[in-house]
């Protein structure tokens, strides 16, 4: 799925690059097997449906929260005013693009995670979304994104058996 998280010499980062990384595999493994037409299929009232919660993961989560909160990439935050609504999904965009940038976005958050401390304060915050910081550090971030991920993999749980029975997880 992502490069491995090996590069970094910080046991903490290591350990919860990996929680992140297993969540993300859990993200794609229970996508494995749609087609393009069930992975854009809405699946709740609201009309969201996977691809777009695969693309906010992508977008509003990794990009925004490793490389624009915590490293302060300039272009990724000038870029941030670009994105009307990471959830919609043009119907000219193939989902193996969606997909990719997911594994892309990941790759490129482990590296921006890796070469930081976690005690590190943040290199930028969007006061102008959340108000005052309720997020201080790189540590911050990564939990929050870990139960972000982990929340919204429970989400194309519940998405992938409404459309076709398959669930990720069978209790015996």
């Amino acid at each position: 799925m992502t490069a491995s998280v090996s590069f970094t010499s910080n046991p903490e980062v290591q350990a919860l690059l990996s929680c992140l990384d297993g969540q993300r595999r859990h993200i794609l493994g229970i996508l494995d097997g749609l087609d393009q037409e069930a992975l854009r299929r809405p699946v709740l009232p609201s009309g969201w449906n996977c691809l777009g919660l695969v693309q906010h993961l992508a977008l509003d989560v990794e990009r925004f929260w490793f490389r624009a909160v915590c490293a302060g990439d300039a272009a990724v935050v000038e870029a941030l005013d670009d994105i009307d609504d990471a959830w919609r999904v043009g119907p000219d965009v193939p989902h193996t693009e969606v997909l990719d940038r997911y594994r892309a976005e990941a790759g490129l958050s482990n590296a921006a995670v890796a070469a930081a401390d976690p005690d590190a304060t943040l290199a930028w915050w969007p006061h102008h979304l959340f108000g005052e910081p309720h997020l201080h550090t790189v540590r911050d971030v990564l939990l929050h994104v870990i139960t972000e991920t982990a929340c919204h993999a429970g989400h194309l749980d519940a998405a992938r058996e409404l459309v076709d029975g398959r669930r990720w997880m069978v209790l015996t």
